[in-house]
């Protein structure tokens, strides 16, 4: 099992990180051990000072594909659910500066999250979805997947141009606009519409 997570798609955290907007998807991986399921608690690094929230929509694989069509794309997930890319922004920031790949920002045991897998079925249009996450009670990101630059199928077919996806792995589709730190005592609860499908907190 494999962590596929998409950059930059959406256009305003594009903004918020003073980045250019992409013309194709971006993409990059977490290793199985970035996992954490089960409402477990996500431990804070020792290695970082100021670690983000970056809440996404989460598409589970469920059949071995490579080259996907666009078309076809579809068939390859029946499940989906949100979950949080944490990401070690400081370290980030330094390996930026120096023009270093910055895996170790991104990738790091206990930086993706995962909630409660559920069937795409069960929504009415899973391409206008609304989601959210909150901190302590408080709602501090909030999304709709009809702002997705790259569709669920473009990303898809976009990388399984380059990598073999099997089943079990999962796609973090990108995180919207008002990605913000998290810190020791926090809990998160993350949404898909109103059904809470996430709640950990932070030790």
């Amino acid at each position: 099992m494999k962590i596929i997570c998409i950059g930059r798609n959406y256009a305003e955290h594009a903004k918020e990180m003073k980045a250019e907007t992409p013309t194709e998807p971006v993409f990059f991986m977490k290793p199985d051990t970035a996992l954490i399921s089960d409402n477990d608690p996500f431990f804070f690094p020792k290695f970082s000072n100021e670690v983000h929230y970056e809440t996404e929509i989460v598409l589970r694989i469920n059949k071995n594909g490579k080259n996907i069509q666009k078309q076809f794309a579809s068939r390859y997930f029946e499940q989906i659910s949100v979950g949080i890319d944490f990401t070690a922004r400081d370290l980030q920031a330094q390996c930026k500066a120096k023009g270093l790949p910055w895996e170790k920002a991104k990738s790091f045991d206990g930086s993706g999250v995962i909630g409660t897998m559920v069937s795409k079925e069960k929504y009415k249009d899973i391409n206008n979805l609304n989601f959210h996450l909150d901190i302590n009670g408080k709602t501090v990101q909030k999304g709709n997947t009809k702002e997705l630059i790259f569709s669920y199928e473009t990303i898809i077919e976009y990388v399984s141009g380059f990598v073999t996806l099997r089943t079990g792995d999962l796609i973090y589709t990108g995180t919207p606009v008002g990605v913000g730190p998290v810190k020791v005592g926090d809990r998160l609860q993350a949404y898909i519409e109103d059904e809470k499908l996430l709640d950990f907190e932070v030790k």
